[in-house]
């Protein structure tokens, strides 16, 4: 009945689980579509233009953003990322669901380009849990590790920007949790303008 995607959006701190809940949540709900980020580094082997990635020189992102072209961009480690506004919004016509894994400064800028969606923070269940999964990894130096801890503390911080909280504390039921957020919001009237124009029709509300 769905007539318009929703715009999901999904902030957790490093080691909180959240790809881990992404990929499952993808895998079960097929609405879900991604759209193609530009960004400006080189392309890595087997990378194609236009599939993974559209690759453009620094100059064309600036020129790109000035124009007004991203819903949100972000620099990480010297290159520019950004998903393009249209072609987000293209989606969301199309009633497919869109998807972002993203930060706080990405999900507050799509807040202010895209406006309505069902904006998600999910949150460790205790500094000291946190600190356990990150240094369970086995790949995070002390310095790391202090600036992971460091970031989380800022991110959780702007939690009250979001609509949902989620605490993965047991894995399983923070995925139900998830589901049955993006589920209710698939049931708000806005993304289903068609079958209101149909139920306003068949009860003569027109």
């Amino acid at each position: 009945m769905n007539s318009t995607g929703i715009l999901f959006v999904l902030c957790a701190p490093s080691g909180t689980g959240k790809s881990t809940l992404v990929r499952r949540l993808v895998a079960e709900c097929p609405s879900f579509a991604f759209s193609i980020s530009c960004t400006t580094r080189a392309p890595r082997p087997g990378e194609r233009d236009g599939v993974d990635y559209h690759f453009l020189s620094r100059e064309e992102f600036l020129r790109r953003r000035e124009a007004g072209f991203f819903a949100e961009w972000a620099e990480v480690h010297g290159n520019l990322y950004g998903t393009p506004k249209a072609a987000t919004l293209e989606l969301l016509a199309q009633g497919r669901d869109v998807l972002f894994d993203i930060d706080v400064q990405g999900a507050r800028q799509l807040r202010t380009s895209l406006g309505a969606g069902a904006y998600v923070f999910l949150f460790p269940p205790s500094r000291e849990e946190l600190h356990r999964r990150l240094t369970r990894r086995g790949t995070e130096d002390p310095e790391t590790l202090a600036r992971r801890m460091a970031a989380a503390k800022e991110e959780i911080a702007h939690c009250p920007e979001f609509d949902y909280w989620i605490v993965n504390d047991d894995l399983e039921d923070a995925y139900q949790r998830l589901k049955a957020v993006y589920l209710a919001e698939k049931c708000r009237p806005r993304y289903q303008e068609a079958w209101q124009r149909t139920l306003w029709n068949t009860w003569g509300l027109a």
